[in-house]
């Protein structure tokens, strides 16, 4: 299956993003892509995409991702409504220590 979705692009501290055409298990990272349709700059607050390619994408049935798709709202190239972002967030395993449920502990009162 295709999407349409964001390739970090960038130094560090300095994002900077490919909208690509690619397959969707392909990691992020890679750098294997179908066709470049435009960049988006969230520092200098500017994008260029492609419209016509999109458009086309979409028709053969590509999935742009809920990033790209707010994007492509935000342009004109689609319509309806923008869709929640969904964010994962990072859990540091180490830092939550958890008491097993039948320790007590003893402390005076």
């Amino acid at each position: 299956m295709l999407v349409i979705k964001y390739q970090r692009f960038s130094k560090k501290n300095r994002p900077y993003f490919r909208i690509i055409v690619t397959e969707k298990n392909n990691p992020p990272k890679s750098g294997k892509y179908v066709e470049m349709l435009g960049f988006f700059d969230p520092i200098k607050k500017i994008s260029e995409v492609k419209k016509e390619r999109i458009l086309y994408w979409i028709k053969k049935g590509a999935q742009p991702t809920d990033s790209v798709y707010n994007l492509l709202i935000e342009k004109g190239i689609l319509q309806g409504k923008k869709r929640k972002i969904k964010i994962k967030l990072k859990k540091d395993e180490g830092q939550k220590e958890s008491k097993p449920e039948n320790q007590v502990d003893n402390q005076p009162s």
